[in-house]
């Protein structure tokens, strides 16, 4: 499993950005897909979750800190996770990395629960 996160950049308080995180082969379809973020000095933290849940069902999960602002979605034919994030603040600021997880365990936010990882992509927001 390959993961390639992208997109990051320096945003303005209020701004939006989307990262993508290109999978390969199948693995949106057969993973729980997660995003995370690390900001310096402090432990990586869940930010959102979806799994595929029938044929065109999605199930998604957000990070309190997060709801309303981000969303996550994907691409089965372009087999790419996105995270739309709008009214960016600058606690923000971090570096984001995707991760794939067995969809034999539920959704989680707990970065234990996923066993690859892509390299990560940094975010910043200026105030």
């Amino acid at each position: 499993v390959q993961l390639q996160a992208s997109g990051g950049g320096l945003v303005q308080a209020g701004g939006s950005l989307r990262l993508s995180c290109a999978t390969s082969g199948r693995t949106f379809s057969t993973n729980n897909m997660g995003w995370f973020r690390q900001a310096p000095g402090k432990e990586r933290e869940f930010v959102a979750a979806i799994n595929r849940n029938g044929a065109y069902r999605y199930v998604a999960d957000y990070a309190d800190s997060v709801k309303d602002r981000f969303t996550i979605s994907g691409d089965n034919v372009k087999n790419t996770v996105y995270l739309q994030m709008n009214s960016l603040k600058p606690e923000d600021t971090a570096v984001y990395y995707c991760a794939a997880g067995s969809r034999m365990r539920p959704l989680s936010g707990s970065p234990l629960d996923y066993d690859y990882w892509g390299q990560g992509t940094q975010v910043t927001v200026s105030s």
